[in-house]
C-alpha cells in the first residue's frame, strides 16, 4: 500500500511539474532578438508580452537616424510592462497612460495572443495624437479582449514631435538619401518587420497582417500604404478618421520642413546637428512646445519617396482591402464660429470671407437658414474639413486606382458624456477593443452590444478582407455600382446609401485648386 501511495503522489507531483513547465512554455517566446517572458490574462485565455524592443534606443548619435537593429540578449527578458512612452508633452487632456513615463528610449511593443494560437490574424495598431502625443499604453487600446477574437494584436511606439520629424538640412547631408524627418513613420515600418520577423514564433501568421490605427494612426496608415518602406509588410488596412489627402497633418515639401528646422534650431541657439544632438531631451521637448508650426510630415525621400496623393493617383499604392471611415461629430462647431454664438448670419459671413467665391455653393451645401440649422453645419463643414474630406478621398482612391475592395463605414454613437459631444473624434476607439471600462462613463447595454459588434467587424475583416460574418448585419462594399453604400454603426447599425457626396465633390474641387 505504501509502495502504491508513493507511486500516486509522485505521479501527482510530476503531474504538478509538468503542468508548470507548460504553463512557462506557454508565457516564454524565442524572437530573433532573444527570449521574452510575458504574462497570462486574469482569466488565462490571453498571453500578454508588453515592452518588447524591437528597434535599438533612438538616443545620442541615434537621435534623427532611422530605426536602428537590437542589440541581441542573452537572458529570459522580462516583458511584464509597458514601455516608457515616447517624448511628448501634456497635449491631450484625454490620453490616460500606464506607462512609466516619457523618455527618448521608448521603441517598444507589446503582443497579445490567444492561449494555444497558431497562425492567427495579426492586427497592428497604430495611435493618434497628431504625432506630437500618444502611446501604447492607454487602457482604451489594450488589446486583450479583441485577442479574445482569435487575432493576435501588436501595438508600438513611434518617436513624436522634434524627435520624431524633425527635418533638417544637416540631417539631410548625413542621411544618404537627400532629406530628413518621418522618423515616427520609419519606426512605424520598422515594427511591422519585426513583426514579418517574429510573429510566428508567437503563433501569428506573417503572411496575414492587417495594420489599423485611428486620426494620426488612421494617418499613417494611409502613409504606409504609399511608403515603399512598408511594401509587403501588410496585407489589409483600417483607417479611422483621417488620412493624407486634405489640410490637417499634411505632407509638406522637404525645402519647407527644413526650413521650419533650421528655424528651430536658430531658436535653440544651435548651429549645427551636434548641437542639437547634444541638447537634452527635456530642453528639446520644451523648446518644441512653445513652436506652434510644429513638425510636419515631409517628402524625406525614404519613408515618402514622392507625396502621397502622387502614388494613389498613379496606383502605386499596396493594393490592399481597406476598411475606412469617421466620426459623425469630428469637429464641434465652436471650430468654426470660436468663442462667437452660432447663427446663420455668421456662418454666412465667415464662408463669404474664407471662401470667396465658392461661399454660395457651400451655403448651398451646409445650409443655414436657421441659426440652428448653421451650428449643425457648421459643425459638419469643419469635421469634413479637419477628417471628412480625406478620408472619404482616400477611400475614392483606393477603390479606383487601388484595385481592391473598399469598406466604409460612419460612426454615429453619441457615448453618454455630459453634456453629449455626440459621436466626437475619436469616441470609436473604446468601441474597436471592446473597452469601454476604460472610461468612466454611465454606459448603456446598447453601448455594449455595438461595441461587440464593432469588434467583430474588425477582426473579421483581419481574417478575410471581408468585416461580414455569422450574426452580424450585413455591410456591403463601398462600390459606384451599388449605390456607394456606408455601414452606420450606431444603436440600429445598417447601410444605407452614401449621403452627402456632392460636398466633398465640391471640397475635393477646392483642395485640387491650391
Amino acid at each position: 500500500m505504501i509502495g502504491k501511495f508513493m507511486t500516486i503522489k509522485s505521479l501527482v507531483a510530476l503531474s504538478l511539474m509538468a503542468c508548470a513547465l507548460h504553463a512557462k512554455s506557454l508565457d516564454n517566446v524565442k524572437t530573433k532578438s532573444g527570449e521574452v517572458h510575458g504574462t497570462m490574462s486574469s482569466d488565462s485565455k490571453v498571453r500578454v508580452f508588453k515592452g518588447i524592443p524591437f528597434a535599438a534606443p533612438p538616443v545620442g548619435g541615434l537621435r534623427w537616424k532611422s530605426p536602428q537593429p537590437v542589440t541581441p540578449w542573452t537572458n529570459v527578458r522580462e516583458t511584464t510592462a509597458f514601455g516608457a512612452r515616447c517624448m511628448q508633452g501634456n497635449v491631450f487632456g484625454d490620453m490616460g497612460f500606464r506607462d512609466s513615463g516619457p523618455s527618448e528610449d521608448c521603441l517598444y511593443l507589446n503582443v497579445w495572443v490567444p492561449v494555444e494560437a497558431k497562425k492567427l490574424p495579426v492586427m497592428v495598431w497604430i495611435y493618434g495624437g497628431g504625432f506630437a502625443a500618444g502611446a501604447t499604453s492607454e487602457a482604451r487600446q489594450d488589446g486583450e479582449v479583441l485577442a479574445k477574437k482569435g487575432v493576435v494584436v501588436v501595438s508600438m511606439n513611434y518617436r513624436l514631435g522634434v524627435f520624431g520629424f524633425l527635418a533638417h538640412p544637416g540631417l539631410s547631408k548625413e542621411s544618404g538619401h537627400g532629406g530628413s524627418g518621418n522618423y515616427g513613420l520609419l519606426d512605424q515600418a520598422a515594427a511591422l518587420e519585426w513583426v514579418q520577423k517574429n510573429i510566428k514564433a508567437f503563433g501569428g501568421d506573417p503572411t496575414n497582417v492587417t495594420i489599423f490605427g485611428e486620426s494620426a494612426g488612421s494617418f499613417s496608415v494611409s502613409g504606409l500604404m504609399a511608403s515603399p518602406k512598408a511594401k509587403g509588410l501588410f496585407q489589409k488596412a483600417i483607417g479611422e478618421s483621417g488620412a493624407f489627402f486634405g489640410s490637417s497633418l499634411a505632407v509638406t515639401p522637404i525645402s519647407e520642413a527644413q526650413m521650419a528646422g533650421e528655424k528651430f534650431a536658430a531658436a535653440m541657439g544651435a548651429s549645427s546637428i551636434e548641437e542639437l544632438r547634444a541638447t537634452t531631451a527635456a530642453d528639446l521637448l520644451a523648446a518644441s512646445m512653445k513652436n506652434r508650426a510644429g513638425f510636419p510630415v515631409t517628402v524625406d525621400g525614404e519613408f515618402f519617396t514622392e507625396a502621397p496623393g502622387a502614388v494613389y493617383a498613379a496606383g502605386k499604392q499596396a493594393h490592399v482591402p481597406l476598411l475606412a471611415g469617421w466620426n459623425l461629430n469630428e469637429a464641434p462647431a465652436q471650430m468654426f464660429f470660436g468663442k462667437d454664438p452660432a447663427s446663420a448670419d455668421l456662418f454666412k459671413t465667415r464662408l463669404r470671407e474664407r471662401y470667396k467665391d465658392a461661399a454660395d455653393k457651400l451655403i448651398e451645401l451646409y445650409p443655414a437658414t436657421s441659426d440652428g440649422q448653421a451650428k449643425d453645419s457648421a459643425g459638419a463643414l469643419a469635421s469634413d474639413g479637419f477628417i471628412g474630406y480625406s478620408t472619404w478621398k482616400w477611400l475614392e482612391l483606393q477603390r479606383t486606382t487601388g484595385q481592391s475592395t473598399v469598406y466604409r463605414y460612419e460612426f454615429d454613437d453619441a457615448p453618454p458624456t455630459t453634456p453629449s459631444r455626440g459621436a466626437y473624434h475619436s469616441a470609436e476607439i473604446e468601441f474597436v477593443f471592446e473597452a469601454l471600462p476604460s472610461k468612466d462613463l454611465p454606459w448603456r447595454p446598447e453601448d455594449t452590444r455595438l461595441s461587440d459588434l464593432m469588434s467583430t467587424y474588425w477582426t473579421n475583416f483581419a481574417k478575410t478582407g471581408d468585416p461580414n460574418g455569422q450574426g452580424v448585419p450585413a455591410w456591403p462594399p463601398y462600390s459606384a455600382t451599388s449605390d456607394n453604400m456606408v455601414m452606420h454603426l450606431s444603436f440600429d447599425p445598417k447601410a444605407a446609401p452614401e449621403q452627402n457626396r456632392a460636398r466633398y465633390e465640391f471640397l475635393d474641387m477646392l483642395f485640387s485648386k491650391k
